[in-house]
């Protein structure tokens, strides 16, 4: 009886398996899991315009010098010397993690011949940048939309600036490209189309974009369908992330100017929309910006630091870990935000990864699931540069390599 029994679950699974084959490719296929590597917990974006060679650098010494004019005021606000002198390191060594130099709202319609010189010019400067290794781990630019009205100069950006790169001699590998404004699956479907086109005709290794939302027909399509999942699919594997835009939606909703926040109700349902459709695929979520910026008087730059580390800090515990900045003065509290962040819930973390793989019969009974995000938690910390490998593995008894696996996703730099 028993051999039969084993014999009938044999069948049956192998049935089974032929039933649910082409759902469970589909399952693979769509939901890969998490992207390999490390998440900038920015986005920087410049005005095309104002992009020079050394950028980076530049706005890592202007957020020194803000620092250093407001020193007493932006301790208080830290609340940790650790965090400080880290914050400070960091604006040394890597100022900038992901930067967008922008050829849209930040840059405006300024005719085609200013924008043909800017594109030639920006792409140099990043080509060089690239070159002397001054760059940012990520960069790459926002082209306008693929709208009718702004089509043609959407493409004609894309073709020169990238034309440029290609005759430098510059891999294309982390360069990401945002797609704003997007209203419909088909403008997805037509940027595959066109990254297809630009690699087979440039010779680059294969690109990347974000979708950028910034318009409810994005959220919610006219047939009620969350229309962001069916972009995510509809890009072929090329959309690496989703970037809520707080002003442009949050107008579209018709919220008042001075109530438009990505802390905003509107806001909260779009990203809570994206949180969902991005799941499981690897696509990376991006929080919006801020516009109240840390500049002017002790005043104003305290009210203005002050806004940005609590919006920062939401963002972070709704599970969003990058976000937009627009100024050199948003980087010191960024990274007091986020390295805050992690520092606060490091001990838990930590304790409860020791405590499940040392089986100590804790108070916290955690699954699988939560260990996974416990451990993606800690090596997102070390990432960004939170913490250290060696506090990692006196904390945990697991090194960085054992984070990323239990965290599902392979080591590597920023990607």
């Amino acid at each position: 009886m028993q051999r039969q029994s084993e014999q009938l679950a044999l069948d049956l699974t192998s049935e089974l398996g032929v039933r649910l084959a082409a759902a469970d490719a589909a399952l693979a296929a769509d939901f890969p899991g998490d992207r390999a590597g490390r998440q900038p917990i920015h986005t920087v974006y410049v005005p095309a315009d104002r992009f020079l060679v050394g950028l980076a650098q530049a706005w890592g010494e202007e957020a020194l010098g803000v620092l250093d004019t407001h020193e007493g005021l932006f301790a208080e606000l830290a609340g940790d010397d650790q965090i400080v002198s880290r914050v400070r390191q960091k604006l040394v060594v890597e100022p900038i993690e992901d930067l967008r130099i922008d050829f849209e709202d930040g840059y405006g319609s300024r005719g085609d011949d200013a924008e043909d010189d800017d594109v030639l010019r920006a792409a140099a400067a990043l080509a060089a940048d690239v070159e002397s290794g001054a760059m940012a781990p990520l960069c790459g630019i926002r082209i306008k939309s693929l709208e009718s009205v702004t089509r043609a100069r959407a493409v004609r950006t894309l073709v020169g600036f990238l034309t440029v790169l290609a005759d430098a001699g510059v891999d294309a590998e982390r360069f990401v490209v945002t797609l704003p404004k997007v209203t419909s699956v088909e403008q997805v479907q037509a940027m595959v189309f066109l990254c297809a086109q630009l690699e087979a005709s440039l010779g680059l290794a294969p690109l990347c974009f974000e979708v950028q939302i910034e318009t409810p027909q994005s959220v919610l399509g006219a047939d009620g369908s969350a229309l962001v999942a069916r972009m995510v699919h509809a890009a072929e594997g090329r959309c690496s992330g989703l970037h809520y835009g707080t002003y442009d939606y949050s107008a579209f909703c018709g919220i008042a100017g001075q109530y438009q926040s990505l802390a905003h109700p509107v806001a909260d349902h779009a990203k809570a929309v994206m949180q969902a459709a991005a799941a499981g695929t690897g696509v990376r979520l991006s929080d919006g910006s801020t516009n109240v910026l840390p500049v002017g008087d002790s005043a104003a730059v305290g009210r203005g630091w002050e806004l940005h580390l609590g919006l920062v800090r939401r963002s972070l515990e709704r599970g969003y870990y990058q976000g937009w900045d627009l100024h050199a003065a948003q980087l010191p509290t960024r990274y007091a935000a986020t390295y805050a962040f992690y520092r606060d819930g490091l001990a838990d973390a930590q304790r409860r990864l020791r405590d499940y793989f040392e089986r100590t019969g804790s108070a916290v009974l955690d699954e699988p699931a939560t260990v996974r995000a416990l451990a993606d938690f800690v090596l997102r910390a070390v990432h960004c540069g939170a913490i250290g490998v060696d506090e990692v593995r006196a904390g945990t008894g697991l090194d960085v390599g054992r984070l990323a696996e239990l965290a599902g996703r392979a080591p590597g730099p920023a990607s």
